[in-house]
């Protein structure tokens, strides 16, 4: 019977329940707060693997073709070679609210400086976009056609060589993006919910909820959407043929930084509250725990070289990032 509720309840939530036209069916509070990272404890268990020096670090990005970590702190980047170990900056005109690395590049959205920024990393050389609206995430859908998200105007635009192509309204809280067959996905942190639209038409298709405080989602090689609930301190995994909610696994501790190792589809999460990140096998029904490691403190990033299988975690208090190898 309760799973019954449950599932009117979500029906409910997404016909609107005849609301009028103007109410947002995934928002169930007129005060929405987007869900955090736990603070962490100090660190009582020495970090697994080496860890290095590093300021305090908001985002994490791996580059396979260059083989650079990125780490954004503040709004500076640093980049660090990891076959050398060479260290390079760059300082950017505002802290980056996400960045992406891949092809031998970072592409960043600055929503202070209204920017998008793509930075060469062989050159380390920046090459930046106006986009007005504050630019939280941008990604890439094809050569000629870029994906972003705006704070301000609580819209996603698909910018079409750089100049403004179809836009799609009423998002709260925009924050990722996902692109899967021909679809872009978006993850509303003050909704908690996650949205599709169409990448042609812009059509904002059913949004569906994402647990009770979502901050953080990436895609497997399946093509579902893996999901932090950090509130809810979950894992949930959405399929996309139609959008479904499909698990929903307990992970105690304030889950909240997630990356996926396709190679052994190995979902990995750092648990800010603990101090840990844990590794979960997806391949199955449910998620299965395979690893549970110890972290520096305030875990709030991770990213992954699935091609060595090595995992860099970094702290946001400046305890530095941790090199994992597996």
């Amino acid at each position: 019977m309760r799973r019954l509720v449950i599932t009117c309840l979500t029906l409910t939530l997404l016909a609107g329940c005849g609301m009028d036209d103007s109410t947002d069916p995934l928002q169930v509070t007129d005060t929405l707060t987007a869900a955090t990272p736990a603070t962490s404890p100090p660190a009582t268990t020495p970090p697994a693997g080496t860890v290095h020096p590093a300021p305090p670090t908001q985002h994490t990005a791996y580059d396979r073709d260059t083989h650079t970590l990125v780490l954004a702190a503040g709004p500076q980047l640093h980049l660090i070679d990891t076959t050398t170990g060479n260290r390079r900056t760059l300082d950017l005109p505002a802290p980056p609210a996400t960045i992406h690395a891949q092809h031998g590049q970072v592409l960043a959205a600055l929503p202070d400086a209204h920017q998008i920024t793509r930075i060469d990393l062989r050159t380390t050389t920046a090459h930046p976009t106006p986009v007005a609206g504050a630019p939280v995430d941008a990604i890439d859908l094809d050569p000629q056609r870029t994906a972003v998200a705006l704070r301000d105007t609580g819209t996603i635009t698909i910018l079409d060589q750089g100049q403004p192509g179809t836009t799609t309204e009423k998002f709260p809280g925009p924050a990722q993006l996902l692109h899967h067959a021909g679809q872009l996905y978006v993850l509303d942190r003050l909704t908690t919910a996650i949205t599709p639209i169409n990448t042609t038409t812009g059509d904002k298709g059913a949004g569906l909820r994402a647990g009770e405080g979502a901050t953080n989602t990436t895609q497997d090689r399946y093509g579902r959407i893996l999901t932090i609930d950090t509130r809810g301190q979950a894992l949930l995994a959405f399929s996309t043929d139609p959008l479904i909610l499909k698990q929903r696994y307990p992970v105690p501790g304030a889950p909240y930084a997630l990356a996926y190792d396709p190679t052994t589809d190995t979902a990995w999460v750092t648990l800010t509250a603990t101090n840990e990140l844990v590794g979960y096998d997806i391949a199955g029904g449910e998620p299965r725990e395979t690893h549970r490691i110890p972290t520096i403190s305030q875990p709030d990033t991770i990213t992954i070289d699935p091609d060595t299988r090595t995992l860099y975690i970094a702290s946001a208090n400046g305890a530095g990032y941790q090199v994992v190898r597996m």
